[in-house]
C-alpha cells in the first residue's frame, strides 16, 4: 500500500524468494568442465511462472502453467478467511562420478501463492484438475457459508520445479454496462449499472498483477471507466476520464482497459467518468499485497469488508443534469444516502434494503471504506465501537484511533474494528458533513443512511428490536472533520522513497466558484451561470479529440500548455464579505494544461476561496499520489506554513479535502508521462470547470516513454 513507487533495486519487503545461487551453475561448470545437469536451468525457468485469475459469471478460475511436479508435491488449500493457497515443494539429489571427478548435485525449491477469495466464493466446492501441464482451480461463486481449512484433491499431474512463491497474474473481467430496474424509496427506477449489479462487481487483484477489463456499453449513454487511484504507469490510455485520456465509449461499442498494478496495495475503486453516471456505476477495487495479508503492517484481520457509501436521487440523473445546465445553478439535492447500495430502515420502504454485517465476538474486522457519493462528504460511525485507521487512499498510516470516520467523495479509509461491545445489534450510520458557508437554511440532504452490525453465536435481542444508534456529529461540524483529516500521518517502511526535499516546480493555485454570462442554450439561466475554476480558469473539455491523443500525436488547437502558476489577482481569498464581488467572481473558460518535465518535483499550494461560497473541496489527482505537507485555515502564509511542514511521515493521498476557507500544501514526483487531470470530486463542480490537467513529458528512456494507444481506443 505504498504511495510512492519504489526504485528498481533489491526490495527487502518483496516476498519473491531470492535465489542466492543464480548464475552459480555457469561458474561451476566452467571451473570443473563437468557435464552440467539441467537442475539450475529448470530452477531459473520457473521465475516466469504465473498464476492467472479470471472471473466468469459462474466461478473464479485460477490457472497455472506447472510443467513437472508430482501430485503429492503440490497442495491446493482453502484457509480460514477465504484464502486460497496453491503451493508446492521439492528436493532432489543427483550423484555422478568418473575417474577424474565426483559431483553431488542437490536442488530444492518451493512456491507458494495466496489469494483472498471474495465473499461470493463457494469454498466447499473448489475443484482442481490438470491437463497438458496446466493446473486449473475452479471456485464456484456463491455466498460464503464456511471458513474452515479444506484440502482440495488434485488429479494426477507432473510439474516443473519452482523457486518463486509470488508471481504476477492476469486478472480479467468483463463489464456489461446497461439499464437495471430497481425499486427504492417506494418507487421503481431504471439506473445504469455494471453486470446488473448495484454497486458494481468488486475487482480483486494482487500487487504486480495485470488487470484486463472488457467494457461493453449496452446502455443508451456514452461511458468511460476511471480506475480511481491507480497510477497507470505507462498506461495513461487506460485512466478513463472522458475527453482527457480517451473519448467516451459510445452505445453499442466496447473498449478494453489493460494496466499493470505497480507498487500499490489497499482499497481503491472504479467508477464512471462521464456525466453523472458514477451515481450508480461504481465498485470497489481491492489490491492485496503480493504475499497476501501476511504482509500487512498490522495483525491480520479475521475478515475484510468493503463498505461503499453512496448517494441516491429519485429523479433520473440525466434529467437532473439537464436542469443544472439549464439553470446554471446547483443540482437538486439527493434524496438518500446508501451503504453498499442500500438506504437503511430510516427511509420509507427501505427496511429490506438495509445492509447487515454479522460479526463474531472478539474478532477483528477491516472495513474497507469508500465514499462514492457525488456531492457530499460523509461522517461514519458505528454505535458502541471505535475504529483504528490503518490506511487512507491505499497508503498505510500510523494507527489512529477514533470513533468517527470522515470521507470526502473519492477518498478511501481502511479501519480495523474489534467486535468487543456487549453482544447485540448496533446501527452503523453515515450522514453529511456540509462545509459550505452559503446563505442560512440552504437546502441539503440531511438524512442518515444506516446499516446494522449484529453479533453472531450469542443470545441477542429479537431481530425486530431497534438497534442502538450512534450520536452523529452535527452536519456543519468542521472541527471534527478537520481533526480527523489533519491527525493522520503516513507509515513509511523501508524501501519507500522519502519526501523529496528539493522542488522543481512551485505553483500557487486558487480554486472555488465564479460566474460567467449565461449561454444561449441555458434556457432557464438568470444572467449568470455558476462555474468552477482554478487560478480563474474554468476547465473546458475538448470534444473533437482527447487531450492525451492530441499530446501524443502533436495535434495543435486542442489545448494550450500555459496554465498559470499563480492566480491573476492577489486578494483576501477567504474573506466571506467578498463572495459576490465583481470582478473577482468573473472567471474565464479555457483548455489550459501545465507542462512538466519528466521526474520533476512539483509543490502546489492549494488555496480555497470564499467566492460565491466557501466550501471544502476534495481535489483528486490522477496518475499520482502526493505527500500532504501541511493544511490549515485562512489565507496561506508561507513562513507560518513551512514551520508546519511534515517532511518525515506525511499522509499520502490521491484525494485531499482542502479545509473550508483554508489551504493545503502537497508535493509529488511527475514520473509518469501522459496527461493527468486534477479536479474537484464533487460531481456538480467538474462539469462546471473546477479542474485542470498536467502534461508530463516523456523521459529519456523507453521505460519512461508513453507507448502508443491501443488499437481499440475510442475515438470522438
Amino acid at each position: 500500500m505504498s504511495i510512492v513507487r519504489r526504485s528498481n533495486v533489491f526490495d527487502p519487503f518483496s516476498l519473491d524468494v531470492w535465489d542466492p545461487f543464480q548464475g552459480f551453475q555457469s561458474i561451476f561448470n566452467s571451473a570443473l568442465s563437468a557435464p552440467a545437469s539441467n537442475f539450475a536451468s529448470e530452477t531459473a525457468a520457473v521465475a516466469n511462472t504465473r498464476i492467472d485469475w479470471k472471473e466468469t459469471p459462474e466461478a473464479h478460475v485460477f490457472k497455472a502453467d506447472l510443467p513437472g511436479l508430482k501430485k503429492e508435491e503440490v497442495k491446493v488449500e482453502i484457509e480460514e478467511g477465504r484464502v486460497l493457497k496453491i503451493s508446492g515443494e521439492r528436493s532432489k539429489e543427483q550423484e555422478e562420478k568418473n575417474d577424474k571427478w565426483h559431483r553431488v548435485e542437490r536442488s530444492s525449491g518451493k512456491f507458494l501463492r495466496s489469494f483472498r477469495l471474495p465473499e461470493n466464493a463457494k469454498v466447499e466446492q473448489v475443484k482442481a484438475s490438470m491437463e497438458n501441464g496446466v493446473l486449473t482451480v475452479t471456485v464456484p461463486k456463491e455466498e460464503v457459508k464456511k471458513t474452515e481449512v479444506k484440502s482440495v484433491e488434485i488429479s494426477a499431474f507432473v510439474v516443473a520445479l519452482l523457486t518463486s512463491w509470488a508471481h504476477a497474474a492476469v486478472v480479467e473481467h468483463t463489464f456489461h454496462v446497461g439499464d437495471l430496474k430497481v425499486r427504492r424509496l417506494c418507487r421503481n427506477s431504471i439506473i445504469t449499472a455494471v453486470n446488473d449489479q448495484f454497486p458494481g462487481p468488486t475487482v480483486h487483484a494482487y500487487e504486480g498483477d495485470t488487470l484486463i477489463v472488457h467494457v461493453i456499453n449496452e446502455s443508451p449513454h456514452n461511458i468511460s471507466i476511471h480506475w480511481h487511484g491507480i497510477f497507470q504507469l505507462l498506461s495513461a490510455w487506460a485512466d478513463g476520464p472522458s475527453y482527457v485520456t480517451q473519448c467516451p465509449i459510445l452505445p453499442g461499442n466496447k473498449y478494453t482497459y489493460k494496466f499493470n498494478i505497480i507498487n500499490q496495495e489497499g482499497t481503491l475503486w472504479w467508477h464512471a467518468h462521464f456525466s453523472s453516471l458514477r451515481t450508480t456505476v461504481y465498485g470497489a477495487l481491492i489490491i492485496q499485497p503480493r504475499a497476501g495479508p501476511i504482509a500487512y503492517p498490522f495483525p491480520i484481520p479475521y475478515k475484510e469488508v468493503p463498505i461503499i457509501l453512496g448517494e441516491w436521487w429519485k429523479s433520473n440523473m440525466a434529467d437532473i443534469e439537464k436542469i443544472t445546465i439549464d439553470t446554471g445553478g446547483i443540482p437538486p439535492i439527493s434524496d438518500a444516502y446508501t451503504i453498499n447500495g442500500r438506504m437503511g430502515d430510516l427511509y420509507r420502504c427501505s427496511r429490506k434494503h438495509t445492509y447487515k454485517l454479522d460479526v463474531e465476538p472478539g474478532k477483528t474486522y477491516m472495513l474497507r471504506m469508500i465514499n462514492a457519493a457525488l456531492n457530499n462528504q460523509l461522517f461514519f460511525k458505528i454505535a458502541g465501537h471505535i475504529f483504528t485507521v490503518v490506511a487512507v487512499d491505499a497508503s498505510y498510516t500510523m494507527p489512529y484511533t477514533t470513533d468517527v470516520l470522515v470521507l470526502a467523495p473519492g477518498q478511501t479509509v481502511d479501519a480495523l474494528l474489534v467486535a468487543s461491545a456487549p453482544p447485540g445489534r448496533y446501527y452503523m450510520a453515515a450522514s453529511a458533513y456540509i462545509s459550505a458557508t452559503g446563505p442560512p437554511n440552504s437546502p441539503f440532504d440531511n438524512t442518515t443512511t444506516t446499516g446494522i452490525l449484529q453479533y453472531k453465536y450469542v443470545h441477542v435481542p429479537s431481530s425486530s428490536a431497534t438497534p442502538i444508534m450512534p450520536a452523529m456529529p452535527d452536519f456543519n461540524d468542521t472541527p471534527t472533520a478537520h481533526n480527523f483529516y489533519s491527525s493522520l500521518t503516513g507509515l513509511f517502511r523501508p524501501g519507500m522513497l522519502p519526501v523529496p526535499l528539493h522542488v522543481d516546480e512551485r505553483m500557487f493555485v486558487t480554486f472555488g466558484l465564479g460566474v460567467m454570462p449565461c449561454r444561449p442554450d441555458q434556457t432557464k439561466c438568470n444572467q449568470f451561470s455558476v462555474f468552477g475554476n482554478m487560478n480563474n480558469i474554468s476547465f473546458q473539455s475538448p470534444t473533437k479529440m482527447s487531450l492525451l491523443e492530441a499530446h501524443f500525436e502533436g495535434v495543435q488547437g486542442i489545448y494550450t500548455s500555459d496554465f498559470p502558476e499563480k492566480p491573476p489577482l492577489v486578494f483576501d481569498y477567504t474573506n466571506n464579505a467578498l463572495n459576490t464581488s465583481f470582478p473577482l467572481i468573473l472567471t474565464n473558460r479555457g483548455t489550459k494544461l501545465k507542462k512538466l518535465k519528466y521526474n520533476s518535483v512539483v509543490e502546489m499550494v492549494l488555496q480555497n476561496t470564499a467566492l460565491i461560497t466557501a466550501e471544502s473541496h476534495p481535489l483528486h489527482l490522477h496518475g499520482f499520489n502526493f505527500f500532504v505537507l501541511a493544511q490549515g485555515f485562512g489565507n496561506y502564509n508561507e513562513d507560518a506554513a513551512q514551520k508546519m511542514f511534515n517532511l518525515v511521515h506525511p499522509q499520502i493521498r490521491n484525494t485531499i479535502a482542502v479545509p473550508v476557507g483554508g489551504w493545503a500544501v502537497i508535493r509529488f514526483i511527475a514520473d509518469n508521462p501522459g496527461v493527468w487531470m486534477m479536479h474537484c470530486h464533487l460531481d456538480v463542480h467538474l462539469p462546471t470547470g473546477l479542474g485542470m490537467a498536467f502534461e508530463v513529458e516523456n523521459g529519456a528512456t523507453p521505460s519512461s516513454t508513453l507507448p502508443p494507444p491501443p488499437p481499440d481506443l475510442p475515438r470522438c
